[in-house]
């Protein structure tokens, strides 16, 4: 899907969530309220686990799986979802569009990787002159790495390559069959493709824009604001999450294989492989992050105007803890 798609989509589906209801809860018990969370299975959506391991009292977690991101776009805007962790342009987009959304925390840092073909063809970042790249959408920070990376190799992202998107579970097998020559994207599917010995590493994320955000927890702010209590608790478990990972990779990789559908061993290469390659330290939204990513959006084409940081990003519950 294109940028002129995406905004178009967008846009009729933000029309039909003014005509019909936007908050959709499930009670159970009386008391506890059931947020539905959407996500796609790549470890940036870890945090989902939370599902599985946190004893909440006041808030449930239902995960919605989506295999790719306008899908998962298109659910939030739309109603479906109560909540979902969304590509840092892309939510921004959807808030600039008019969607009833903010960001309250962040899914991880880092976490990315540039995955070549397993030859000797491509071996630094010159090297994809002339070839094809996969990112997962226009509207993500894959986008904004694979060109500041470009870019800053005085490499001309529109002349001399090809840029393509594609749904990251399609990357692996692309790369394989020599469909493209390499790809952005969210792990597992770096460290897939080198399991299977099709690919390689070319650049960890972490090390084109250090620490960078990627994705962001993102809620209706009707959930917002009618029920704040199961927000703080929903935020609280996230965070407590966002510790376990962090002092327990190799248990967290066990713990994922529901969520993300992945073998344990690879996710705990995510997790180990090096130690930063994804990382959940310092989720609370701030306005510097953000701003950057916008600077970007302009920088390359991927947005005009920037949106109001004051009115998107919640920050309170994440500063809570």
């Amino acid at each position: 899907m294109d940028r002129r798609d995406f905004l178009k989509t967008t846009g009729l589906a933000l029309a039909a969530a003014t005509a019909a209801p936007i908050t959709r809860f499930a009670w159970a018990g009386g008391a506890k309220v059931t947020l539905k969370i959407g996500y796609l299975p790549i470890t940036d959506h870890l945090l989902m686990i939370a599902a599985e391991r946190e004893q909440f009292r006041e808030v449930g977690i239902k995960p919605i799986r989506f295999s790719s991101w306008p899908e998962l776009a298109e659910a939030l805007k739309g109603g479906a979802v109560d909540g979902a962790f969304l590509l840092t342009p892309m939510g921004l987009t959807l808030r600039r569009k008019g969607a009833p959304i903010k960001a309250v925390l962040l899914g991880h840092r880092n976490g990315s990787v540039i995955t070549v073909k397993n030859s000797g063809e491509i071996n630094r970042i010159e090297d994809l002159k002339g070839k094809i790249i996969a990112i997962p959408s226009p509207f993500s920070t894959h986008n904004i790495l694979l060109r500041k990376a470009l870019t800053e190799k005085h490499i001309d992202p529109a002349r001399d390559l090809k840029i393509i998107d594609m749904a990251p579970p399609e990357m692996v097998n692309a790369l394989a069959t020599g469909r493209i020559h390499g790809y952005i994207v969210a792990e597992p599917f770096g460290v897939q493709a080198e399991a299977q010995k099709i690919g390689k590493v070319l650049l960890l994320s972490r090390d084109i824009w250090k620490d960078h955000i990627c994705c962001v927890l993102n809620l209706r702010e009707s959930v917002i604001a009618g029920q704040p209590e199961a927000v703080q608790e929903l935020v609280s478990g996230f965070l407590r999450t966002a510790s376990f990972i962090e002092a327990n990779p190799v248990e967290a990789a066990k713990v994922s294989t529901k969520i993300l559908g992945q073998k344990p061993e690879i996710i705990e290469k995510v997790l180990t492989t090096p130690r930063d390659r994804l990382s959940f330290f310092n989720l609370t939204p701030n306005r510097v992050d953000f701003a950057a990513t916008q600077e970007y959006m302009v920088k390359f084409g991927i947005a005009k105007e920037k949106v109001d940081l004051a009115g998107y990003l919640d920050d309170r519950f994440a500063k809570r803890g």
